[in-house]
């Protein structure tokens, strides 16, 4: 059984920068396509990112294109997601999504079959 877990998440001022990361354990990690989500109180799930399996294809959602980087280290397997210039609207729990998948890019959370707990970021303004 696939497991997930966050860490990273805190409380920063607008403008600052947090990583994120998410330690996989359980499958091959090399595998599975990663992605990053978030959830704002009262908001439905949102796609932040997604990598493939060794790192070749990214993709991003819109409102963190140019902010925010995900990256991932199969040595480690750990997915990393470095959030940059951070603004107010980027509050939310994030979580961490693996797919057993043949498509490299997937961004609805439909797609995935394992999810961590998630991680509490706070930005400040």
């Amino acid at each position: 059984q696939v497991q997930l877990v966050e860490s990273g998440g805190g409380l920063v001022q607008a403008g600052e920068s947090l990583r994120l990361s998410c330690a996989f354990s359980g499958r091959t990690f090399a595998t599975y396509v990663m992605g990053w989500f978030r959830q704002a109180p009262g908001k439905e799930r949102q796609f932040v990112a997604t990598i493939s399996w060794k790192g070749g294809s990214l993709y991003y959602g819109d409102s963190v294109k140019g902010r925010f980087t995900i990256s991932r280290d199969n040595a480690k397997n750990t997915v990393y997601l470095q959030m940059d210039s951070l603004k107010s609207e980027d509050t939310a729990i994030y979580y961490c999504a693996a797919a057993d998948a043949v498509h490299p890019i997937l961004v609805r959370h439909e797609e995935y079959d394992y999810w961590g707990q998630g991680t509490q970021v706070t930005v400040s303004s």
